[in-house]
This record gives structure tokens, sequence and C-alpha cells, in this order.
């Protein structure tokens, strides 16, 4: 990540390289997995820094009601994972890439359902206006950063997934239950800030 930013500072508490989150995932699904990419918009509100979030609609095909970054697969059009992240935010909540500051990546995330998605954080500084696209997205909220990297409401849950139990992270918050991919990119990027300022 380029740039220098103190302990604290909204850059500084905001950027992640992130600890890879695979569980058991065989090497083969890994090699083999489908490019995506999504938008870590990190809001910088006067009174506290948010992460802005979206609920998915219930009629999707995939993860339908879940809570997740806005973002998706790379297209060929992409010039990298930055560009598919922006694109996918203009998209899904109408957030125009010139009101976003890239500051860097996590770590790829491995799904178990053969996604390879990278991070690309960003900065948005109000104000800002939202467009949801209504067959993908019922609704976009705020969450204070401090109780996502809190990890205290990381809680660890396991479920039955193609025959096999696997591990999970979620974090609940208020009346949005936060779980899988997007639960354990958060989970890394706490990881990696408390690594760094241990």
């Amino acid at each position: 990540m380029a740039g220098e930013a103190t302990l604290g500072s909204p850059a500084r508490t905001a950027r992640a390289a992130g600890l890879l989150y695979v569980g058991m995932m065989p090497f083969a699904i890994v090699a083999l997995a489908i490019r995506a990419s999504v938008l870590v918009p990190i809001v910088m509100r006067p009174e506290e820094l948010t992460v802005l979030l979206t609920r998915r609609t219930a009629h999707l095909r995939s993860h339908s009601g879940q809570i997740a970054f806005p973002g998706g697969g790379a297209e060929p059009d992409d010039a990298s994972a930055e560009a598919t992240a922006l694109r996918e935010a203009r998209e899904e909540i109408g957030l125009e890439p010139a009101r976003v500051e890239v500051i860097g990546q996590l770590s790829d995330y491995h799904t178990r359902t053969g996604y390879r998605v990278t991070p690309v954080v960003g900065l948005v500084a109000p104000p800002f206006a939202l467009a949801l696209d209504a067959h993908e997205v019922d609704e976009a909220f705020e969450v204070p950063l401090t109780f996502l990297l809190d990890p205290a409401n990381h809680l660890r849950h396991r479920r039955e997934f193609q025959g096999r139990t696997v591990p999970f992270y979620a974090i609940p918050y208020r009346d949005y239950y936060i779980w899988g991919a997007t639960a354990g990119m958060l989970v890394n990027l706490y990881r990696f800030l408390a690594q760094e300022g241990a």
C-alpha cells in the first residue's frame, strides 16, 4: 500500500494486507478459482469511520439476502482487480469511482464456492449519493469500523457444506447478520491491524 500514515489516522486504520483464510480448501480448487473483486468502502464520517455494506435482494440465485461488500466477477475489459471493484460498486450502488480513494488491497480470499476474491480497500469522503440496483441490492447501510474490528464481535461457528463440517465467522450487528466471506475478510483486516499494532 502506498503512502504513509500514522497509527490511528483514518488511512492507517483503514490499511489492510490481510491474512488469507482458506480453511481446508483443496489446492486444485484454489488454482481454478474464478477471479472476482469487492470494494471495502471505508466512509470517513466526522464522528467515526464506518464501513459501507449491502444486503443482497432475496430473489437472487446465489447469496440471496446476505450481507456483502459491493463487488462481483472480473470482466475481460477490467484492467485490474481495482477496476473490477470500482466498476461493480458503481453498477450495484451507484458509488462513483471518483469518490473513492483506493489505498490498497487485502490478500485474496478464496471461497468454498470457487471464487478468488480480491478485496480493494478505499476511503470514501462524504457527502456522496447512492443509486441502488434494485435487482441486486435491497439496501445499503454503514457499520462503525470499531465494531467490526472488535474481536469480541467475531463469532466462530460451523455448518455442513457438501457433506463436510466447515468453520465460518459471523459478526452480528443490530438486525444484520454479517457472515461467511464478508465476515472472514473483516476478520483478516482485524488480524493484520492487530499484528501491526503489537
